[in-house]
């Protein structure tokens, strides 16, 4: 017979909400989705699912005092808070099997006063705040409440008071841990509670309804400019690039870094960057640092490209300017040369009155606009060009006087216009002729490569 949970401690209500993950590491984590994915596509699928459950705890927290805390396996403290921030708590799962390391969380917190304590997988496409709100309220009535899942285990548990029997001589991993754990709290005499039912992902089955699943609304904050950064092995350059901004008002620097076997990650962190890790490719990594960005403004930059003062300012002017989708700013080249003179003008000439500004000239645009034309294109190759294709159907892209001072590596290593050919070249193949992005990539980058 249960009953209702008579007050676990005296003083005023503390609650705390436990998020369950790991390091997405390619190989690592989601590995049943890896057939259909891939390991680079699985971990990816993790790292959003991760980021998405993190966007609806804070949206909880924004309308009930609430501590949330990460729970993490792989990685380190310092690169979860570099990711999803530092306004969590970080602490590892710890050892032993998934019922030890549950109540190792859960009874941490309890034992740190918390008086209700919900712990929550990052895996579940249902999941939202009302949800989370939910189980908070049925703690107040009962001692345990269990979000069940559709192939017999629980994706969520919270409890109000110490309950270590509900953890042992479970099934980890098969169909019975909810009829098992169920069993325990009747033999424990506690009263519980049931949330809906959710589905987890953890086959290619369950794609679809992470698909169809509901993301929380961006609430960007007014007036803050997102740097989005691309990296891979760029640290002898980085440091110039974050220097350059350094005379801005009011942004944030997120690095995303494709495995770079330099120091490029550490010098970000060590620079005051929110690092995020995912595989490489330009696309990809600027869709991930776009989807974690908090500004009102989004702006990417490419690690080998530096500023000039007032490149704040400019953001703001020009996306506040009527009928305006986007803007750039003026390319320029670091080095001496005619034709590199030449070829600043010819891509002055292209932005201007083609408005078909390339990533090198760092565009911005306000993030609700990003949200209208889907976000950036998740393609390797040529992502800034179906960018600015996509901004300029819905307004005018608008080059800053200001520059952006671009390496000129590409141009001396391969030769001024035998680089701006195999520009032209890439654009039209993709443009005019519609040659796969997988066809465009080989070439570019074994041409780059001889």
């Amino acid at each position: 017979m249960t009953r209702d949970r008579p007050p676990h401690n005296q003083g005023p209500i503390k609650e705390r909400l436990i998020l369950f993950t790991r390091w997405p590491r390619p190989g690592s984590c989601k590995t049943r989705l890896i057939p259909a994915l891939g390991p680079a596509g699985a971990a990816d699928l993790h790292r959003r699912m991760t980021q998405r459950a993190v966007a609806w705890a804070r949206r909880l927290r924004r309308r009930r005092p609430l501590e949330l805390e990460v729970r993490y396996e792989g990685g380190d403290a310092e690169a979860f808070a570099a990711w999803l921030g530092r306004d969590l708590l970080y602490h590892p799962q710890g050892s032993g099997d998934l019922g030890d390391r549950l109540w190792w969380a859960l009874n941490q917190a309890l034992e740190q006063g918390a008086s209700r304590v919900v712990l929550v997988g990052c895996d579940i496409p249902g999941l939202d705040d009302r949800l989370l709100e939910n189980a908070l309220l049925l703690l107040s009535r009962k001692e345990v409440v269990l979000g069940p899942t559709l192939d017999g285990g629980y994706y969520l548990i919270g409890l109000s008071r110490p309950a270590p029997s509900l953890f042992r001589g479970v099934s980890w991993g098969g169909d019975q841990v909810l009829a098992q754990t169920l069993a325990s709290i009747q033999a424990a005499g506690l009263g519980h509670e049931l949330l809906p039912a959710r589905r987890d992902v953890d086959t290619p089955d369950d794609l679809a309804e992470w698909q169809a699943s509901q993301a929380p609304p961006r609430e960007n904050r007014p007036g803050l400019i997102s740097v989005v950064i691309p990296c891979l092995n760029e640290e002898a350059n980085l440091a110039a690039t974050l220097r350059s901004l350094s005379g801005g008002r009011d942004f944030e620097t997120i690095l995303v870094d494709g495995g770079s076997r330099d120091g490029s990650a550490d010098l970000a962190r060590r620079l005051g960057c929110r690092v995020l890790c995912t595989p490489p490719g330009r696309g990809p990594q600027l869709r991930a640092g776009a989807e974690i960005a908090a500004g009102q403004y989004v702006l990417f930059l490419h690690a080998d490209t530096r500023l000039a003062p007032g490149w704040d300012s400019e953001v703001r002017r020009i996306c506040a300017l009527p009928g305006v989708a986007a803007g750039a700013f003026r390319f320029k080249l670091n080095a001496p040369g005619a034709s590199l003179r030449l070829i600043e003008i010819t891509v002055g000439l292209r932005s201007r009155w083609a408005q078909m500004p390339y990533g090198d000239q760092a565009i911005f645009l306000e993030s609700a606009a990003l949200e209208r034309i889907g976000g950036v294109p998740d393609l390797a190759l040529m992502e800034d060009v179906e960018l600015v294709r996509r901004a300029r159907r819905r307004g005018r892209i608008v080059i800053s006087p200001l520059p952006a001072l671009s390496s000129a590596r590409a141009w001396q290593e391969l030769g001024a216009w035998r680089n701006t050919l195999r520009n032209w070249h890439t654009f039209a193949r993709y443009a005019i002729t519609n040659t796969p992005v997988e066809r465009l990539e080989r070439h570019y980058y074994r041409r780059r490569r001889q």
